[in-house]
């Protein structure tokens, strides 16, 4: 496998929040990159800027919605995806169960290892309007000139699973017990896709496709009917020898699939190439010769763990890592992301 570098700059302020060693999605856009840490309630924008990416912006998604939480409560973006006049971002909707730490022993480490809690911030799905900003580059905003709207699905996603014959059971687990755990969205046409990194179902990834459109009158975001019967969701399931879904990146009408474990382990770590996934007559059962495995990426040992993917032509597909090894950090504030060869 070809593997490039290049360097990502971030600001000083990204680095106070550990952004650039927590990153979770990333999407290009033209010049740009639309980039996700996932302990922040923020979206990044970096710019080519000869030798890899910097002139780095943050948008803080208070600043254009209503978040569930706090305006600086942690929202766990974990995918991102870009067409037309908006780019989506989606929270991990998962639960969390306490860790047990270096310092934790005994009672008090039992204890912690009980403690679940649920975070309302988790659970977006938004829509985030896109301008051009005075310098022409993409920018976040409340609204366009065109009357382009950021908005967000009220609850999420997990309302219109609590019935799901094969969800329901996930959706008090923590994410990283094989819970409900989102990481990936995609977009085509008016259908959102999102790839869940768990639950895994005796093998088996899940993806599901939504048809979200805006309720004017509430300025919200509501599910359109997909088959004509009220069903407002669709889940397909993947053959990915066992991984979750960590990315989904579009490639024309097939779908790139960064694959990894769904529990808390270092690898294998591959992208799959799930064909003809957009042309929407998929099975609900993908396995090959509709999904290839295209490549397996790197894996360290506690680090380097491939979360988002994002094409940069036709044939190179940037990757970026959260909890990077050391070498990728080369100065303060940059970090070192992949680029390989489909």
């Amino acid at each position: 496998m070809d593997v490039e570098q290049i360097p990502l700059h971030f600001g000083q302020h990204a680095v106070d929040a550990l952004t650039h060693v927590n990153l979770s999605a990333v999407r290009t856009d033209g010049p740009c990159l639309w980039i996700a840490g996932d302990e922040t309630a923020t979206v990044e924008r970096l710019t080519a800027d000869g030798t890899g990416y910097g002139k780095h912006i943050t948008f803080h998604l208070a600043d254009v919605l209503t978040l569930p939480g706090g305006p600086e409560d942690e929202v766990d973006v974990e995918g991102l995806a870009r067409r037309g006049p908006y780019l989506w971002a989606i929270g991990s909707h998962s639960s969390r169960r306490k860790r047990i730490k270096a310092k934790h022993d005994g009672d008090k480490a039992v204890r912690r290892l009980a403690q679940v809690t649920d975070e309302p911030s988790r659970r977006i799905v938004a829509r985030l309007a896109i301008a051009d900003g005075p310098d022409g580059l993409p920018t976040i905003v409340p609204e366009t000139p065109g009357g382009h709207t950021s908005a967000l699905l009220p609850g999420g996603i997990t309302g219109i699973l609590a019935d799901d014959p094969h969800l329901a059971p996930f959706l008090a687990i923590p994410g990283k017990d094989n819970g409900l755990d989102v990481e990936g969205v995609a977009v085509h046409g008016e259908s959102l896709y999102l790839g869940l990194r768990g639950p895994v179902l005796r093998g088996w990834a899940v993806v599901i496709e939504l048809l979200p459109y805006l309720d004017k009158a509430r300025d919200v975001l509501k599910l359109a009917s997909l088959d004509g019967d009220g069903t407002v969701y669709r889940t397909r399931f993947l053959d990915l020898d066992g991984l979750g879904v960590r990315d989904l990146c579009p490639a024309g009408t097939d779908l790139l699939v960064l694959a990894g474990p769904s529990m808390d382990l270092d690898g294998p770590v591959r992208v799959y190439r799930w064909h003809d996934a957009l042309d929407g007559d998929a099975p609900r059962i993908v396995r090959a010769p509709a999904l290839r495995r295209e490549l397996d990426l790197p894996f360290g040992d506690g680090d380097d763990h491939a979360e988002g993917i994002g094409l940069l032509d036709e044939h190179r597909l940037l990757v970026v890592y959260d909890s990077p090894a050391a070498t990728r950090l080369i100065e303060p504030g940059t970090v070192l992301a992949d680029v390989v060869t489909l």
